[in-house]
């Protein structure tokens, strides 16, 4: 049950001071609990790779991370980049404001861009920031991931005042319905939210806590 828990956990590190004595930590419990992924910053994607490939654990790395709103020139670089240092998973932050003003081909391009650099070499998941969201901008920025090509919708940075919550896990999932994952992410900290997350249709989880989770499932 608990290696079953943890094939839904992104084990996540992704603080500005995170020491490499930290990451040192993130990528043995990666390899110990074979969590999905670590998502970690750009910067230690190297370091991550070099330690976890010959795994089944996933290198996953942040694009325009934590706002959102770099050019997506940078944001195409920055996934480039990425590729060429063993990244198999992007987590990208949409263009939210040009959301919340209504540009939506915009933000679709955005998104697009990334994906086309990403393609056949990472999955993308599209990072919404949905405390920053009334909930028909939830479902317009579902349907946008979705028609760039995202491969999931993604609930928050956990650096914007908000993390996941159930209903808005509930609310990606009937937009989406099974054409995409939906990874639930930001204040992830014990069994009983994650449980929650997943029976509310979260087919991925983010949690720097993956560890202290699964600990508590085999208890």
């Amino acid at each position: 049950m608990s290696r079953e828990l943890a094939k839904y956990i992104d084990h996540t590190q992704l603080k500005p001071d995170t020491t490499e004595d930290k990451m040192s930590q993130v990528v043995r419990e990666a390899r110990e609990y074979g969590f999905a992924s670590v998502c970690i910053n750009p910067y230690w994607v190297p370091y991550c790779y070099a330690y976890l490939h010959d795994t089944d654990v996933k290198v996953c790395t942040v694009i325009g991370f934590p706002l959102g709103a770099t050019s997506t020139a940078s944001k195409v670089a920055e996934t480039n980049q990425a590729l060429k240092d063993g990244a198999t998973e992007v987590d990208m932050v949409m263009n939210i404001g040009e959301l919340k003003s209504g540009n939506d081909e915009t933000v679709q391009q955005d998104i697009g861009a990334v994906i086309a650099a990403a393609k056949e070499h990472a999955l993308t998941k599209v990072i919404i920031e949905t405390s920053l969201l009334e909930n028909a901008e939830k479902v317009r920025a579902c349907y946008l991931a979705e028609q760039a090509g995202a491969d999931y919708v993604k609930t928050s940075t956990g650096f914007s005042g908000g993390g996941a919550a159930v209903s808005d896990v509930q609310l990606m999932r009937k937009t989406v319905g099974n054409a995409m994952g939906v990874k639930a992410s930001g204040g992830i900290r014990d069994l009983s939210t994650m449980t929650a997350m997943i029976d509310a249709g979260a087919s991925r989880i983010g949690a720097s806590a993956g560890a202290a989770i699964i600990d508590s499932a085999e208890e």
